[in-house]
């Protein structure tokens, strides 16, 4: 696939910076080399931790923690210090490249979060250190906390943008949405990432390099705790998956069905801008939408509900949502299964997603070289009714990007 252009962009403009910063220390030497040792070890250790298993937009939240504090590090101990914006960034580069290692050797891809990493840094240390080492803030007291947030705040914006720049590069999916997803969660981790790193800075400024690892441990312990919280989300959507295979080891439904819909029906529900909680209720739902099979006394052939009357899809789909609110599933994605058989304009969006989408795998399997162009043709033609306009639309778009890989059959 052709390299985004925005995502060149981001990468050279990070290389650039990173050139610039780590020549620049190299010629002009390292200046309070306590402090660099301290923050570089800091970031090492956040990176080293960082989990690639998260999907989340701050994985290493000790590593930026540490990061934006070096860069709006003003004194040390109550002297003042005068590392300056280059050594920041060569700093803050060196260790990200040192935790990284351990990534890098299992093939896992680091090079966007690098990019993220050197120029978010790279930005809060040209809002700060050249005026702190003019000696702009003498004098401003409480103000100067103030300062510090506002600068985190806006560092956290310039993040969230590039994030969602970078994630719409990579997968194609509309910038909006995701920037959306990237802005929330500032609201989460990203106000711990920014809080912490303030409280370090202004620690470390008073009480010397002592509040470094005082400080470090809470955010620490937080990410710790957050990675036990998303092991047992991926626990509990694994249980989902086994729970919607069901279908499909007592004969119901093909095998990779259900898998195939709820990958096809997320990729969809992104480029129409669902957001990350309503893409989760879609991908369960999506999973467990031929669950009302398993009631039946004789099976559907080939598990095809789409081509039944509408009837007998209602009671399928009532039966279905029935079983998904007996297992603890979310009510929302009970609701969504019980609509798959509403009339479109009357259903939720993600019912609208799972019916066309399914339609689509239906009339597509072992349907031969033709069978995509055909199936989508037919849904096309059922939009007056059955599927809506908009999610056929959006289907054909996925589709045509080639960029999603639907897991086999087999």
């Amino acid at each position: 696939m052709r390299a985004s252009p925005i995502r060149t962009l981001i990468h050279a403009s990070a290389a650039l910076l990173a050139t610039v910063s780590l020549l620049g220390t190299l010629w002009n030497g390292l200046d309070e080399r306590g402090a660099a040792l301290a923050f570089g070890v800091l970031v090492t250790v956040g990176e080293l931790t960082r989990w690639t298993g998260a999907q989340v937009r701050e994985a290493a939240p000790l590593g930026a923690a540490g990061a934006l504090s070096y860069a709006l590090l003003g004194a040390n101990g109550g002297q003042a210090t005068h590392h300056g914006v280059l050594q920041v960034v060569a700093v803050v580069l060196a260790a990200a490249l040192l935790g990284s290692v351990p990534h890098l050797a299992r093939g896992r891809p680091t090079l966007d979060h690098l990019a993220r990493r050197v120029l978010t840094v790279g930005f809060a240390a040209v809002c700060f250190q050249p005026l702190y080492n003019q000696g702009t803030f003498g004098g401003w007291g409480a103000a100067y906390a103030l300062l510090l947030l506002a600068i985190l705040a806006l560092t956290a914006l310039c993040d969230a943008v590039l994030a969602a720049a970078l994630a719409h590069a990579r997968t194609r999916w509309p910038f909006g949405p995701l920037l959306r997803d990237e802005l929330r969660a500032v609201l989460g981790i990203g106000s711990a990432v920014c809080a912490t790193g303030a409280v370090m800075a202004l620690a470390v400024a008073v009480v010397g390099l002592w509040a470094v690892p005082v400080f470090s441990l809470p955010l620490l312990l937080t990410q710790m705790s957050f990675r036990r919280y998303a092991a047992v989300r991926t626990t509990y959507r694994q249980t989902i998956a086994s729970l919607a295979r069901a279908t499909e080891i007592a004969g119901y439904t093909p095998a990779g069905h259900a898998r195939r819909v709820a990958a096809l029906s997320r990729a969809v529900g992104r480029d129409l801008g669902l957001s990350g909680a309503e893409l989760t209720v879609l991908e369960y739902a999506a999973l467990m939408h031929d669950i009302g099979q398993l009631s039946l006394v004789d099976p559907v052939p080939a598990g095809a509900t789409a081509a039944l009357p509408t009837e007998e899809q209602r009671r399928i789909a009532l039966l279905g949502g029935a079983v998904v609110r007996q297992t603890g599933v979310n009510s929302q994605v009970a609701a969504v299964v019980e609509r798959l058989a509403d009339p479109s304009r009357e259903q939720p969006v993600a019912a609208r997603i799972v019916r066309a989408v399914n339609a689509y795998e239906e009339k597509v399997r072992d349907a031969g070289p033709g069978g995509p162009l055909k199936a989508l043709e037919e849904l096309r033609l059922g939009t007056a009714g059955d599927y809506a306009p908009e999610v056929v639309e959006s289907l054909a778009r996925v589709l045509s990007r080639d960029c999603l890989t639907l897991p086999s059959a087999g």
